[in-house]
């Protein structure tokens, strides 16, 4: 026997039972003949002892085929013989699941990627960044020093190892102009945090990781492939970076996804070096590899073991630290991922939304085939067998809309990688097999919830229950399970729509705030160096010097300066501040967000001097200039100008004279109040700042100008990243942009789908109501009276809605409370302006079949009789 009989063809499957049945009954009639009877007497008896044909073959049928499979079958063949005679339907339904779930698959393959996912490295969950940090003091947490890492892993007992990096960018030369490229200069044990080894070459040696060993690089697989064209003899050769020649030792995979993805090369830092043994600078970045079946909080604690040795062998920088010990994954991903489940929980509103549509479509249709259900009733067939049935029409749907979703999905995760470049780990969206299976899962679900009601529904009474309710005599029929599925939609579409409203005002009221700096017609830029020019301070103020000289002089160049960071982007640190005049309360610490500027910076952005001098260049004294939180905040009425501050920092140390006030600007971004800032006179406080031009015309058309003047100071530095400082301060909201646009876009098909199931069931509501309304026009009703009385069903339902609507969206604005600015969470304007936009389109939703309704003939009507 064939196991997989049951999946031939239906004539295949006869002809083969046919086949067997002719076997069996010519046994029959040559055992007759055996038995001395005549051929004809022979064919009569095997007749008679074999029955009937076709009750054997119903017989056979049933001992070949397994019965739920065989229905199953039937229920597919007939649920894809009524998509043929129902296109339009069919292609509602799978359009409006496609967009239902597409929408939830993308957006569930962001948080799959960003937050469910391990990172992608062997057991990525033992990764761990290590952090030290002052608890008496108000500051974010720093860098760890080079000796400091070596301590922790010698004297750890639940890390596997701890290593560290940090960063820089630096020219590659090899062709006419130098380019950027970024290097990580890394900590002994680096591959082996990490755990993952070169596809090709090998690990830095124990004489390349001592001074005066071998200079050697190890290379990125995209470093490999674009800039040395797939060379498989790159092993021992070498690369000019900054003037230096390095040998490639190694090729990391492309698999090696660094949390620095702008990285490139790798390169070793030797820990006996004489600049890696001060404890008071910090630089790296610490990661280590837990021990197996070692929790977080053990290896927190063992390191607070461990670092209070330490602060007793070395008082004077390691007493006051302290080690927090984070998930590698939590510091990389950052805050992305309530903006993720903000948008998760929105598309699946909406396809709660999708499945109430449908839901109603089907109780309509339904209504429709209810003499054809009543007839497989009287036939015999059980509720079970028809609910079965009608499941299965709309699994069929509901699968391929997941299949045209799953085309959706995959143009939105290129849209994700497209406008949220910034995005955590967006590189890593895609689609996969986990994004098909969460689909598929989305399709049963939504078979499941869309198809039970209309199918229990459809099924329940008596068959002549339902031949009275097709009969012409019928006068009206009710249907208010469609019209509570519409108010469901309208409420879960305002409950959107509000959300929407709350972050489209935020973004409006941002526009209006005046970020007490000009952005426009600024430059933004960088000029490679590395790090070891620190070790000449001097030198290195002269080259940033010497390159702000060479842009200043350019004709459309009214100012250039260097900044730490950018105006109104995130991303300076709030540091201890003290003042060196005068006794200081110790109960009351100054911390103030620290930004290190040139000569020329309130130049170019335009920031107000209110009192004394802006940065000026001064030899062997560091001037400081305050803003007036700062001056206000800490000195009151007295004035500020002549005091002495210290920056309480072990890297980076500062102290100066105050020399001028500014005026308050947003430098910590447009949705934070101005706080008290200081601003430290220098030119290279670091190898590597932001510089700022103001141009006098568009400043990308002084850009090429700029990079030319540059290469004649600096020949042997590449200048990159050239933006205007407005492009950087959209790129900072770029998250923020997203999310309001993707809510938007949300709430409005979700307004769609509810008004369109508020038409329909409102359109089947009046040809089911027919008879009733010819009816009234003959005894002298009035159109308008007809069209008014169907108009207030539909608004009233949308009325309810959006009541509901408003109670849900006022229950859930706290999830959005973080995320809004210059408004609260019950804004009037978003509230009101939410439900107007309803009831209007609600109201032209139900016009038309009002309208309808109104033009109905009494007279058809009665001929119908």
């Amino acid at each position: 026997m064939n196991p997989f009989r049951f999946f031939l063809p239906k004539r295949r499957l006869n002809r083969e039972f046919d086949r067997e049945l002719g076997f069996h009954f010519e046994e029959l009639v040559e055992a007759n003949l055996a038995k001395g009877m005549a051929p004809e007497e022979a064919r009569r008896q095997a007749s008679v002892d074999f029955g009937g044909r076709e009750q054997m073959t119903e017989r056979l049928r049933e001992t070949h085929t397994i019965p739920v499979i065989e229905t199953a079958m039937a229920n597919l063949r007939f649920a894809f013989r009524l998509m043929r005679k129902n296109p339009a339907f069919s292609a509602a339904i799978i359009f409006t699941l496609a967009l239902g779930i597409g929408a939830n698959s993308a957006v569930f393959s962001a948080i799959d990627a960003v937050l469910l996912r391990p990172l992608p490295f062997p057991h990525g969950d033992e990764l761990m960044r290590l952090i030290q940090y002052k608890p008496k003091e108000k500051t974010l947490p720093m860098a760890v020093a080079p000796p400091r890492v070596e301590d922790w892993n010698r004297m750890n007992s639940t890390f596997q190892a701890i290593s560290g990096y940090y960063t820089e960018d630096v020219s590659y030369q090899s062709g006419t102009l130098p380019e950027k490229v970024t290097r990580a200069w890394v900590a002994p044990r680096f591959l082996q945090v990490w755990g993952v080894a070169p596809q090709l070459g090998r690990d830095f040696t124990p004489e390349e990781e001592h001074v005066g060993g071998p200079s050697a690089v190890l290379i990125s697989d995209r470093f490999w492939r674009t800039r040395l064209r797939n060379d498989s003899s790159v092993l021992g050769k070498s690369i000019k970076l900054d003037g230096a020649s390095f040998v490639v030792i190694g090729v990391m995979p492309a698999s090696f996804l660094f949390p620095d993805r702008d990285v490139d090369l790798w390169s070793p830092v030797a820990p006996d070096a004489p600049y890696a043994n001060s404890r008071e600078a910090t630089w790296y970045t610490a990661i280590g590899r837990l021990k197996p079946g070692i929790k977080i909080e053990q290896a927190e604690a063992d390191l607070a073991t461990v670092q209070s040795r330490l602060g007793m062998q070395f008082p004077k920088t390691d007493a006051q630290l302290a080690v927090t010990v984070q998930p590698l994954k939590n510091e990389i991903v950052g805050d992305s991922g309530q903006s993720l489940w903000i948008l998760f929980g929105s598309v699946t509103l909406l396809l709660l939304i999708a499945c109430m549509n449908i839901a109603a479509m089907l109780l309509a249709r339904n209504r429709e085939r209810e003499q054809e259900i009543s007839i497989r009733f009287s036939l015999g067939a059980s509720r079970r067998t028809i609910v079965g049935q009608l499941l299965t029409e709309i699994l069929v749907l509901a699968v391929l809309g997941s299949i045209a979703g799953l085309t959706l999905a995959w143009a939105a995760t290129k849209a994700f990688q497209t406008f949220t470049p910034n995005l955590p780990r967006v590189d890593e969206i895609a689609l996969d097999w986990r994004i098909v299976i969460y689909s598929l899962g989305c399709a049963l679900l939504v078979a499941f919830l869309c198809g039970i009601f209309p199918a229990l529904r459809g099924t329940r009474g008596e068959i002549a229950g339902s031949l009275q309710r097709n009969s012409r005599t019928q006068v009206s029929s009710r249907s208010n399970g469609q019209w509570a599925l519409v108010g469901v939609q309208v409420a879960l579409a305002v409950t959107l729509l509000i959300g929407a409203g709350l972050l489209l005002r935020t973004m409006q009221e941002l526009a209006r705030v005046s970020p007490g700096f000009d952005p426009s017609h600024v430059l933004v830029f960088h000029i490679s160096a590395n790090w070891a020019e620190t070790a000449n301070m001097k030198g290195l103020t002269q080259r940033v010097n010497r390159d702000l000289d060479a842009v200043r002089e350019l004709p459309g160049v009214e100012a250039a300066a260097t900044s730490t960071g950018l105006p109104g982007v995130p991303g300076q640190w709030q540091v201890g501040i003290k003042v060196l005049e005068g006794q200081q309360d110790p109960n009351q610490k100054i911390v103030s967000d620290s930004r290190v500027v040139s000569k020329g910076y309130f130049d170019v952005t335009r920031i107000p001097m209110l009192q004394g001098k802006p940065c000026r260049d001064s030899v062997g004294v560091t001037n400081v200039v305050v803003n007036r939180s700062f001056a206000n905040t800490y000195f009151g009425q007295e004035s500020a100008i002549g005091h002495h501050l210290q920056m309480d920092a072990t890297s980076f140390p500062l102290s100066g004279q105050i020399v001028g006030v500014v005026g308050d600007s947003r430098e910590q971004g447009l949705n934070t109040e101005p706080m008290p800032t200081v601003y430290w006179c220098m030119s290279a406080p670091m190898p590597d700042p932001y510089f700022l031009a103001r141009t006098k015309t568009s400043p990308m058309v002084a850009a090429n100008t700029i990079r030319q003047a540059i290469h004649r100071v600096e020949p042997s530095r590449s200048v990159f990243a050239m933006s205007t400082l407005e492009e950087h301060l959209r790129d900072s909201f770029a998250e923020d942009r997203l999310r309001t646009i993707l809510l938007t876009l949300f709430a409005l098909t979700a307004v769609s789908l509810a008004c369109l199931g508020l038409y329909g069931t409102l359109s089947y509501f009046v040809t089911t109501r027919r008879r009733e309304v010819g009816l009234r026009l003959a005894l002298g009703a009035l159109p308008k009276q007809v069209a008014s009385r169907f108009l207030f069903k539909g608004v009233s339902v949308a009325a309810i809605g959006c009541l509901c609507g408003l109670a849900i969206a006022a229950a859930a604005g706290r999830v959005l409370s973080g995320m809004l600015y210059g408004i609260s969470r019950f804004d009037l304007l978003s509230f009101a302006g939410a439900v107007a936009l309803v009831l209007c389109v609600a109201a032209v939703a139900t016009l038309l079949p009002a309208t309808r309704a109104a033009r109905t003939d009494p007279m058809n009507v009665l001929r119908e009789e």
